[in-house]
């Protein structure tokens, strides 16, 4: 048997035989596994964090995992570096599986170098994610390192962009999912950006271009690392992140549960289950869910717990633009990805961000197959000259570019209000929605009836010898005339009036019809959508 020398990792002797060459591997091995100290891993958790290994076997199935270049180390002289050479070089990569489907990973180790990034760390990403796409299976990257490794200098930053034009190459093609369990400083920040979901955890995970020093010494303005980047200002306010949870175990728990409802991959479908809700249960309470007065606000949150899959639901950006709810769920045990406007927030209008984080889902779903489901009930987009100015209509385009450019089965439900243009953007049949469904509820307009009133009979409410009186009139009159339920049914621009207590069955019997559909796109590089 041979000792392996404390510092270096190196052997201090020559085996003489195999089964001393295999003692020694083992030897290796248990240290690249143990990491570079106890003490470093009692940091580690003394932080509220556990270690790269602890989290990958969180995400895996138990003993499915089998690492990459487990054994590799950097090459890199100067600034002592040459002294310490650990094994895994700071990250940890490997494929595994989840609920019995292949999953690639790579995790950095916080306790090797802070878990900064190097040229041969990045490497070993590089090679892992290069798998991931050729295997065609999802990546997960467990992120919890301190940046470039500035011993290595521009050698660190090349292999940032080598796992940026990675990410931009899987994109559409693999999910990506980043998971946010410490710092993420500067550059490393554009990776999970460039990814489909970000997951981050509260109080232990950060990410800034800037730090607060930075911006302190630039500005004069005093924040912490939380206050700046942490998860709670991602989720709620910059929407860069799309979940937070208040644990590790939690949130890795919800990466496992997403990565159910995501195919492996661009060519594949979301998998099927069998499911114990009856496809023809009535929903007859979305009759007293649903005001018939269209001032009058709801939690559609209740709506579509009662029309999918047992109540359950997996709402992406759930804190982030509230005014409308974007989730993935299963109808009849396929996984559809629902977009819903929110009359309990803003009154469920479209707003710059509600537009972008719509027009970025329905991109998602349509990148992997997954069909979307659209619930309207939206009186506009939010007036405002704040709106006007930050460009509303380029991101409103967002969401219309997203809808139209989707070729997976879509089907819309019109609840009640759907006005104006976000009528037309949220998926109507004239940009392409499949099939497209109202309850008696419905009120496709213009604009509502007491707006259009003012318009339309200004002269008459003028000159009325009671305006007021003349004004709900007239108010009355268009609402006969063009709002009742069945005057977009009777001109072919909604497929059916439904009852609302049917919804459930109507959607999973449309759903198995659309469930081949095939469309194909004009022949070209890429689109030029609006940013």
């Amino acid at each position: 048997m041979t000792v392996l020398e404390e510092t270096t990792g190196e052997p201090t002797g020559e085996p003489t035989d195999a089964r001393g060459r295999v003692a020694e591997l083992h030897e290796i091995r248990a240290q690249a596994v143990a990491g570079p100290s106890e003490k470093a891993t009692e940091a580690q958790h003394a932080k509220g964090k556990l270690t790269a290994r602890e989290r990958i076997e969180l995400l895996l199935d138990p003993g499915s995992f089998q690492e990459v270049e487990q054994l590799r180390r950097h090459r890199a002289t100067g600034f002592g570096l040459e002294a310490k050479k650990p094994y895994s070089d700071g990250v940890i990569t490997g494929w595994g599986t989840v609920e019995g489907r292949t999953v690639f990973v790579y995790a950095h180790d916080f306790r090797i170098f802070g878990g900064a990034l190097g040229e041969a760390h990045a490497t070993k990403i590089h090679k892992i994610m290069d798998m991931a796409i050729a295997a065609g299976a999802p990546l997960v990257s467990l992120n919890d390192g301190a940046g470039a490794r500035i011993q290595e200098g521009v050698s660190a930053l090349a292999g940032y962009g080598g796992i940026f034009q990675r990410n931009t190459k899987a994109s559409g093609v693999i999910p990506q999912i980043s998971v946010m369990l410490g710092p993420c400083a500067g550059g490393a920040a554009y990776s999970p950006a460039l990814t489909d979901f970000v997951f981050m955890v509260r109080e232990t995970s950060q990410m800034f271009i800037t730090g607060p020093d930075v911006v302190k010494a630039v500005t004069g303005e005093e924040i912490t690392q939380n206050g700046l980047g942490g998860a709670d200002v991602h989720a709620e306010t910059s929407g860069v992140c799309h979940f937070a949870y208040d644990d590790e175990e939690t949130c890795i728990a919800e990466v496992r549960y997403l990565l159910t409802l995501l195919p492996q991959n661009n060519r594949e479908n979301p998998p099927r289950v069998d499911s114990s809700d009856p496809l023809d249960r009535r929903g007859d309470v979305l009759l007293d869910l649903v005001p018939a007065d269209g001032n009058r606000p709801y939690d559609m949150a209740k709506v579509i717990e009662e029309i999918v899959d047992d109540g359950e639901y997996l709402e992406v950006h759930e804190r982030w633009a509230r005014n409308i709810i974007c989730a993935l769920a299963r109808l009849g045990g396929q996984v559809v990805g629902i977009i819903a406007n929110q009359p309990q927030v803003l009154a469920g209008v479209l707003d710059i961000e509600a537009s972008e984080k719509a027009a970025r889902f329905v991109q998602m779903c349509d990148a992997f197959n997954i069909p979307i489901v659209t619930f309207l009930d939206v009186p506009g987009f939010l007036p405002g000259v704040d709106q006007e100015h930050g460009g509303i209509i380029r991101h409103g385009a967002k969401l219309l570019y997203a809808y139209c450019n989707a070729t997976v089965p879509r089907i819309s439900l019109i609840l009640r209000k759907a006005y104006g243009g976000a009528y037309i953007v949220m998926d109507s049949q004239s940009i392409g929605a499949d099939l497209t469904y109202a309850w008696p509820t419905n009120e496709i307009a213009v604009m509502g009836a007491e707006g259009a009133a003012n318009v339309i009979f200004r002269r008459q409410i003028a000159e009325a010898e009671d305006p007021e009186a003349m004004r709900q009139k007239m108010v009355k009159e268009y609402k006969a005339e063009l709002m009742h339920p069945y005057y977009a049914a009777e001109r072919g621009l909604v497929d059916d009036v439904i009852d609302p207590a049917e919804t459930r069955e109507v959607l999973i019997r449309s759903l198995a019809m659309l469930h081949t559909k095939h469309a194909d796109l004009p022949s070209r590089k890429h689109g030029n959508p609006p940013q």
